[in-house]
């Protein structure tokens, strides 16, 4: 077995391009650049080295993603790793690409705001909370009692309170330091 899984983010370093094979199939290419950091040898400086990185998306979020990354945004991207080679003008060719399963927007240019059709669409939504259910044998699951529904979470860390001296001693023998 092997395994095939990339998650990378970083910056796009050019405009997307859309096209589209003979069959119809929407095809965006954009490339990523995802820093490396190295120690300078001579200076002792940590320095940040770019390496680029293709990426390719199908289908129709290619078209729609097209119409919203932009050279500069900051991404985070998840897909699997393709070779691809081939013959230019009597050479041999090849490449290394990411071929996009998921993309995440972690940033826009700035004062640009997304699509409206982006924010209805792709924005996460919040989880609706379901009711809290009780499992009683004879009756299977119900309706939890109210004082087991969801409770909003508390504005500061409550304060744990001191051990009464008969905790204390009971725990004091068992640490072995």
């Amino acid at each position: 077995m092997s395994i095939n899984r990339v998650n990378i983010s970083g910056n796009l370093t050019r405009d997307p391009e859309l096209r589209a094979t003979q069959g119809g199939m929407q095809v965006l290419g954009f490339g990523v650049a995802v820093n490396d950091r190295r120690r300078n040898q001579q200076t002792g400086e940590w320095e940040d080295y770019p390496n680029f990185v293709d990426c390719t998306m199908f289908g129709n979020r290619a078209e729609s993603m097209g119409r919203i990354l932009h050279k500069g945004m900051k991404v985070a991207i998840e897909g699997k790793l393709r070779y691809s080679s081939w013959d230019k003008d009597g050479q041999r060719r090849s490449k290394l690409e990411v071929i996009v399963d998921e993309i995440e927007l972690m940033s826009q240019k700035q004062g640009q705001q997304a699509p409206q059709g982006y924010q209805q669409q792709y924005a996460p939504q919040p989880a609706p909370q379901a009711a809290p259910q009780q499992w009683n044998a004879q009756q299977g699951y119900q309706q939890a009692p109210a004082q087991y529904a969801p409770q909003p979470a508390p504005q500061a860390a409550p304060q744990q309170a001191p051990m009464p001296p008969a905790q204390e001693s009971l725990y004091d023998g068992d640490i072995p330091f």
